[in-house]
């Protein structure tokens, strides 16, 4: 389980190393069932609406360019989301919650049962320890937060 959570944190690297300009992220919780882990990242800068598509295709690009298959997409206006899936049989999405936010996750295939330590990869944004929940995202971006398509 470690390593396919370190593996996981390489994808989300990836896909973050991707959406230029750079977002401001902070790590979400990872959690565990029977035989897979989940890596979860969260965008702290404001994804416009009128952003989000390019948003999307920077990622969808990704996706494509390192041989992911893009499983769906959710072409709601207000709530998008892109599904793709590794060769390793890694499942990765995007999807947008309220006040633009984006959520980044990783689902390992079933893999042998081991501890799983927290990322090491460091946040870009604040890291809120000991709160119940990450707040809406509160960094603009002059460029991803702008109201202009």
């Amino acid at each position: 389980m470690q390593q396919a959570a370190e593996k996981s944190d390489e994808v989300l690297d990836g896909v973050l190393e991707a959406i230029q300009p750079q977002v401001r992220w902070t790590h979400g919780p990872t959690t565990s069932g029977s035989c897979e882990v989940s890596r979860r990242r969260t965008v702290m800068t404001i994804i416009s609406a009128e952003r989000r598509g390019s948003f999307l295709g920077l990622v969808d690009r990704h996706f494509r360019r390192s041989g992911y298959q893009i499983k769906a997409a959710n072409n709601d206006v207000d709530y998008p989301a892109l599904y793709a899936k590794t060769s390793e049989g890694y499942t990765v999405s995007l999807r947008f919650g309220g006040a633009g936010q984006a959520f980044l996750r990783v689902d390992t295939p079933c893999v042998e049962e081991s501890e799983v330590a927290e990322s090491t990869t460091r946040a870009t944004a604040p890291t809120y320890d000991g709160q119940e929940y990450i707040p809406r995202p509160n960094i603009r971006s002059p460029f991803w937060s702008a109201g202009a398509p």
